[in-house]
């Protein structure tokens, strides 16, 4: 059985966005920093136009090598980087709009990373979904096996 790291423990975490959603990228850093959590900011580095599956595809990887414990995936809408997360198949990208979605993506998808939306949801709202999904342990059993096709996927059903 998976679980996440206990809530009290310190987590390292990838976080990545697109253009639309750098300020709240470069906002959740600081907190998550001032938290004694390890952040690795995989861009982009500036404020200018970029494509968003570049972003999320870059930190798919991150977590597929295991280099953070989770990740955090931001655009405009986080729809599209969610996507390109999920292209991976070691990656559980799922889109989080409040402290349920969080809490459920953790306990019962095992999620991995998050995403959300600069232009839907505020800095409270974002800071209060990242807490519940950094808090909330994967609930394992019943849930294993359908984890376990998310990254193996049959097809002849």
């Amino acid at each position: 059985m998976t679980s996440a790291v206990p809530s009290n423990t310190k987590k390292k975490l990838v976080i990545a966005s697109d253009h639309a959603a750098f300020e709240l990228k470069s906002t959740l850093i600081t907190w998550l920093k001032e938290l004694g959590h390890e952040v690795e900011d995989l861009g982009p580095h500036e404020n200018h136009s970029v494509d968003y599956p570049d972003y999320g595809y870059k930190l798919a990887v991150a977590i597929a090598e295991k280099t953070a414990d989770f990740g955090i995936a931001l655009c405009g809408s986080g729809i599209g980087i969610s996507i390109a997360v999920n292209r991976h198949p070691a990656a559980r990208c799922a889109l989080i709009t409040d402290n349920l979605t969080a809490r459920l993506a953790r306990e019962h998808n095992n999620a991995n990373v998050i995403a959300m939306g600069a232009r839907l949801i505020g800095i409270e709202t974002a800071k209060d979904c990242i807490s519940a999904f950094l808090a909330t342990p994967f609930g394992g059993e019943r849930h294993v096996r359908r984890i376990d096709k998310l990254s193996n996927p049959q097809f002849n059903i």
